[in-house]
């Protein structure tokens, strides 16, 4: 699952999922292990190594948006705890900010790419924003599922229910 509420540069500071299908940007941008909660913050050290040549985007994940989620309530987001990385702190915090907007909970179907794709890094890819529009043309090749399927059902079946009284976001 992916949490996103929007940055700086997107249209009227507001997250919106404008692509059902996407590669999984490495972006550090605003990470700190300190917003994580703790099983997840040693990962995040050895991520920030794997990719620390600021003159390459390496790309090993693709992503399918299953289901997204409106999150407004803080109850809803206490549901999703087990579900996200994020410190239940800096969860609350994220939804709390611009309380007039709600967050958006996706629940991503995740692939491996076999072999990654590298571009170039672009001063246009540089900043706080969501989506990114790449000039390279690429062949991602294939890949293989993160979860199996049996598995992916089960994680994706108890967010629905964690989201039972929320309406999921036409895609």
């Amino acid at each position: 699952m992916l949490i996103r509420k929007g940055g700086i540069r997107e249209n009227a500071n507001r997250f919106e999922v404008r692509h059902q299908e996407f590669l999984l940007f490495p972006s550090f941008e605003h990470q700190q292990a300190s917003l994580l909660k703790p099983e997840h913050a040693e990962g995040m050290a050895g991520a920030l190594q794997e990719h620390a040549d600021p003159d390459w985007l390496i790309f090993t994940h693709f992503a399918q948006v299953h289901r997204a989620f409106p999150v407004s309530e803080l109850t809803e987001l206490q549901a999703l705890s087990p579900h996200h990385i994020w410190s239940d702190d800096y969860a609350k915090a994220r939804l709390r900010w611009k309380p007039q907007q709600t967050l958006t909970a996706m629940v991503l179907k995740t692939f491996r790419l076999n072999k990654p794709v590298i571009v170039p890094m672009r001063p246009e890819y540089v900043g706080c924003k969501s989506w990114l529009d790449l000039t390279e043309a690429m062949e991602m090749g294939s890949m293989n599922a993160v979860l199996s399927e049996e598995t992916f059902a089960e994680r994706a079946n108890a967010i629905d229910r964690a989201m039972a009284s929320s309406v999921p976001m036409l895609l």
